[in-house]
């Protein structure tokens, strides 16, 4: 073999070495680029889980459903939904015990009651303390159904705003008693109760009751998630 062969071989030998190397670059490029983007997605999506899964896991205002309307007191807000035919009982007509309420009236009857009730019980300092209060109030009739810690929506940024926001969800199955232009006595009906206590230490409990199945999950979900304390 020529010097001259042996010189364009090794030539195109270290041409090609170039080339390999090059290529196993690009390619731990494109695999580092790869690695980046599925973290960034995967990140990504965390985040949607941390802040979207309800109305209350965000700092600030609670989102309302559209068609819904709100009831504004000095511990809390919430909605309520208007557009099933819900209205707000003006101050002079609700019970002395309420902060606010909205009511669903069919030819005269009941049928559906939102209602807040502001420092309602002693001695209650947290969410457990005044749901136990909340709780204790729901009657003999009753079933509950469910108990859930939730997280509702408020100011981050208030003293003591964390322990305010955590609060504590009931589930439960009534029967109508009757009275004060309730539904016929026996007449099944489901709520949801939602107690706490306010930046301010004042507790809460906030209450949706309907005759059963004129509200779905969906609208319950909907109404714990639309409060947010002040």
């Amino acid at each position: 073999m020529s010097a001259r062969t042996y010189g364009a071989r090794t030539t195109r030998e270290r041409t090609y070495g170039a080339r390999s190397a090059r290529g196993r670059t690009d390619r731990a490029r494109s695999a580092r680029g790869r690695t980046a983007a599925t973290v960034a997605a995967l990140a990504g999506a965390a985040l949607l889980l941390l802040t979207g899964c309800s109305g209350g896991d965000g700092d600030g205002t609670a989102s309302v459903p559209e068609g819904w309307g709100t009831l504004d007191t000095g511990s809390l807000s919430v909605g309520y939904p208007k557009s099933e035919g819900y209205a707000e009982q003006p101050a002079g007509e609700r019970a002395e015990a309420n902060a606010a309420v909205a009511l669903k009236e069919e030819n005269g009857i009941r049928t559906g009651m939102v209602s807040v009730q502001l420092d309602f019980a002693t001695g209650v300092h947290d969410a457990a303390g005044a749901a136990a209060a909340a709780g204790a109030g729901i009657g003999l009739n009753s079933t509950r159904r469910a108990t859930e810690d939730v997280r509702l929506a408020g100011p981050a940024d208030a003293r003591d705003a964390r322990e305010a926001r955590e609060a504590r969800r009931i589930d439960y199955d009534f029967t109508a008693d009757g009275q004060e232009d309730t539904p016929n006595k026996g007449t099944p009906m489901t709520g949801v109760l939602v107690a706490g206590v306010d930046t301010k230490g004042v507790p809460f409990v906030v209450r949706l009751n309907a005759v059963k199945d004129a509200v779905d999950a969906e609208d319950l979900d909907a109404f714990v998630g639309s409060i947010s304390v002040k």
